[in-house]
């Protein structure tokens, strides 16, 4: 657990001393011109595959060529079933429109919806996918086997869903960032239910990087199907927000209470030399 605790706290401290500086630069005073804004896009980049480099890093340092072979090995593991690929793709459409639905249910209208038409959004996974390697590799390549072969998947989701949602802390304060000044407590509690979801990805794949790095991809690009967020930026740690937002995070948690209860019981194991998840240890 020392490897683990030294890869959070690199991880954290790159990522924020990157994220603060821009978002330092965001309101400094004076006018920002193309150097600015190409340091501000580099710092931005590096922050966010602070975990990809950490996770290398460390895993180089304790346990040489061959560890670092093993971690990156699952990010080409696509030879699963195809009902993961559907679940990775559909799992946030389906949640919003769901969400749309009882919107429409319970107030009489219907909320507001995104305007990329789908051949667009589609694209945007498929490019998206590989730049998520950057976050992918860290939190499920590296922290979560190790957490779930002490804590067990269930409790490890949770516990590596909040330290995720608060790495994304600094973003909240940044101009022209999707998350500035919405609700960081309300948003927190949707991705830890994600990472819940994630997890449960992640274990029904036996470790598949690849599809923890599609299902990334296709929640960033489809979570606008039906927006959530306030269109008036405010305190970022304000509870009030949109009846959108509250029913999205109440349709999270109900599945994510479903995925907790079939992993409660299942735990991950890791070898020296390559992770290894109960194979059929989640019957689906």
């Amino acid at each position: 657990m020392r490897s683990l605790f030294k890869f959070f706290v690199l991880t954290y401290a790159l990522t924020w001393v990157c994220f603060i500086s821009v978002v330092k630069m965001s309101h400094a005073p004076r006018p920002t011109g193309p150097a600015t804004a190409i340091l501000s896009g580099s710092l931005l980049l590096l922050g966010t595959f602070a975990p990809a480099l950490m996770a290398l890093g460390v895993t180089a340092r304790d346990e040489g060529r061959r560890g670092v072979l093993v971690l990156l090995r699952p990010i080409i593991r696509w030879h699963v079933g195809w009902r993961w690929y559907l679940f990775a793709v559909a799992y946030m459409p389906a949640l919003k429109l769901s969400v749309a639905l009882i919107h429409r249910l319970m107030t009489g209208v219907w909320p507001r919806f995104g305007t990329y038409p789908w051949y667009i959004i589609v694209l945007a996974i498929i490019i998206s996918t590989p730049v998520q390697a950057g976050e992918e590799i860290g939190w499920r390549g590296y922290a979560l086997p190790r957490l779930a072969c002490r804590f067990g998947f269930a409790r490890a989701s949770l516990l590596l869903g909040v330290i995720w949602a608060c790495w994304h802390l600094p973003l909240f304060f940044l101009p022209g960032a999707d998350t500035y000044g919405q609700s960081f407590p309300v948003w927190t509690l949707q991705v830890v239910a994600l990472s819940v979801a994630i997890t449960w990805l992640y274990a029904g794949t036996e470790g598949s990087l690849l599809l923890t790095m599609l299902m990334h991809s296709a929640v960033n690009q489809t979570v606008g199907v039906v927006p959530s967020a306030n269109l008036n930026p405010g305190n970022p740690f304000t509870l009030s927000v949109s009846l959108v937002m509250r029913l999205t995070a109440m349709f999270l948690w109900i599945t994510a209470g479903y995925f907790l209860l079939r992993m409660r019981n299942v735990k991950g194991s890791r070898g020296k030399e390559e992770i290894n998840n109960p194979r059929g240890a989640i019957v689906t």
